[in-house]
């Protein structure tokens, strides 16, 4: 089995649907995580060709936004997350520093206006390009016998963690 691709086998290509605006406007300023940023507003802005794209969605209370990490240039196997002052593997961590500088947050969504979400809970970089945006299903997201590795005992206290500059380039 192959487990490499070549670069005529396989060509990824993501295209922004819009931009996300927060008060972030320094990672070391912002939350690590949504619960962190409990109350903070911000809000989506979809490029015109997306806006029917989100019919039926003010149904859903929260959404997922999955965004690109676009102030990162680099990644590292090893590193020392917020949350601890051990080295882990990155996949065991929501680090974002990533080979594929991918993010991944869920936030309430509070309406929707033309091509503009309202949204909260954001833990956001002002200025971040939105990938694609999901609902959140309660039901199909939340695994009844979920284990948190290495956070055991730790991911309470991130409602007060901030960023800091270990991540940045």
């Amino acid at each position: 089995m192959n487990t490499k691709f070549t670069d005529s086998e396989i060509n990824i290509i993501y295209t922004p649907i819009g931009c996300i605006h927060s008060p972030y406007m320094k990672v070391e300023d912002m939350p690590i995580q949504p619960t962190g940023a409990i109350n903070v507003r911000g809000k989506i802005t979809l490029f015109d060709e997306y806006i029917t794209a989100t019919k039926d969605l003010e149904g859903f209370s929260h959404i997922y936004l999955i965004y690109h990490f676009h102030k990162v240039t680099d990644w590292l196997p090893l590193i020392t997350p917020f949350l601890d002052d051990q080295s882990h593997g990155l996949f065991s961590t929501r680090a974002p520093k990533r080979p594929n500088p991918i993010g991944l947050s869920v936030v309430k969504l509070l309406g929707i206006d033309k091509n503009t979400l309202l949204i909260e809970n954001v833990d956001i970089l002002d200025g971040t390009p939105v990938l694609d945006i999901k609902p959140y299903v309660p039901a199909f997201d939340q695994p009844e016998s979920a284990r948190i590795g290495w956070l055991e005992g730790k991911a309470a206290s991130v409602e007060n963690q901030t960023s800091d500059e270990r991540f940045k380039n």
